[in-house]
């Protein structure tokens, strides 16, 4: 069977994505900091799909071990999907820099870190799927989450860029830019219903885009239109606006 790598699955979204993907006949690695927390997602998986699901330690942080880690995967996935983030509240990211770092370092420097070493094995077969999970907070800095959208806005061009690099290479790498999704770490927002995904539609669209091969997915597809209207408002205005 083929396999594919989750990377972030204690998550919601994470878990979502290897259910999909094990319904679909994948074998499933699920890789995390907290390995327990992942074990009744593991049998679940194993009794509900018959699939082979393993669990790996990974630490998105721990940049000298992600070599390691992938090495020691048996086997490398065909498929790798990094679910990898963190957001907090703005006012405490901004004030405190261990939360400032925490923030980099999650969604932007640990995923380019892991994905680069992905990348070097997908393009010595020539062959092989990168997805990545980023936000369209990165579209546009935001004084209500400028921290942590421009870590998503460093991940969105290096996903660009990797995908790019590795064309010539038989790779195919995905961005997703999921807009709103009920998750644990949205959980304190109010969120409007209607532009609200939840992370079983994020698991279908990050499938159906894998067999696919697109490039660039908004899960609620109005996100990119949405995106496309900020993006075009004058610096000028949009500078005077509370979002």
């Amino acid at each position: 069977m083929p396999s594919v790598l989750i990377l972030g699955a204690s998550s919601d979204i994470g878990a979502a994505i290897a259910k999909k993907f094990a319904s679909e006949k994948f074998d499933v690695q699920l890789a995390a900091r907290n390995t327990e927390q992942l074990t009744p997602l593991q049998s679940d998986i194993r009794i509900r799909y018959g699939t082979y699901c393993t669990l790996h330690k990974f630490d998105v942080l721990d940049f000298a071990g992600h070599r390691t880690f992938y090495e020691s995967l048996n086997p490398r996935p065909e498929i790798t999907i990094c679910v990898v983030g963190y957001m907090n509240d703005n006012e405490k990211v901004i004030s405190d820099l261990s939360e400032t770092l925490k923030t980099i370092h999650t969604n932007y420097t640990g995923p380019v870190s892991i994905l680069n070493v992905v990348a070097a094995d997908y393009a010595a077969k020539q062959k092989g799927t990168i997805v990545g999970i980023s936000s369209v907070a990165g579209e546009r800095g935001r004084q209500s989450n400028y921290i942590y959208g421009s870590a998503k806005a460093g991940f969105t061009a290096f996903l660009s860029g990797l995908r790019n690099k590795l064309f010539h290479d038989k790779v195919h790498v995905m961005t997703v830019l999921p807009g709103f999704v009920y998750t644990r770490m949205t959980e304190h927002l109010q969120l409007p219903a209607l532009l609200t995904a939840k992370p079983s539609d994020v698991a279908n669209a990050i499938f159906d885009g894998t067999r696919k091969k697109k490039n660039i997915i908004y899960v609620k597809w109005f996100w990119r239109w949405i995106m496309l209207i900020i993006t075009a408002v004058p610096e000028f205005v949009f500078k005077k606006k509370k979002l």
